[in-house]
């Protein structure tokens, strides 16, 4: 996951809302017959999902530099030896 905690299973939960109509639209259309359709639906609501977490985002930004800023100057007592 991106973005751990409250805030992240809240995003995940907010494109879910969007995603599932569309991957359920898919699933229908594959039912029916209408494989291109359903097979590009499918995929698009795989996509929203996937992108969601994978992708960085502007606002993942200065979280990710801060970490690694922290992880190079705060160094353990084990470091120092």
């Amino acid at each position: 996951m991106s973005d751990t905690g409250i805030m992240g299973t809240i995003q995940l939960a907010a494109t879910l809302v969007f995603a599932l109509p569309v991957g359920l639209l898919g699933l229908q259309f594959l039912l029916d017959g209408r494989l291109l359709s359903g097979t590009g639906f499918v995929v698009v609501a795989v996509l929203m999902v996937a992108l969601e977490e994978y992708l960085t985002t502007p606002k993942d930004v200065p979280g990710a530099v801060a970490r690694k800023a922290v992880g190079t100057v705060a160094k353990t007592p084990d470091d120092e030896e």
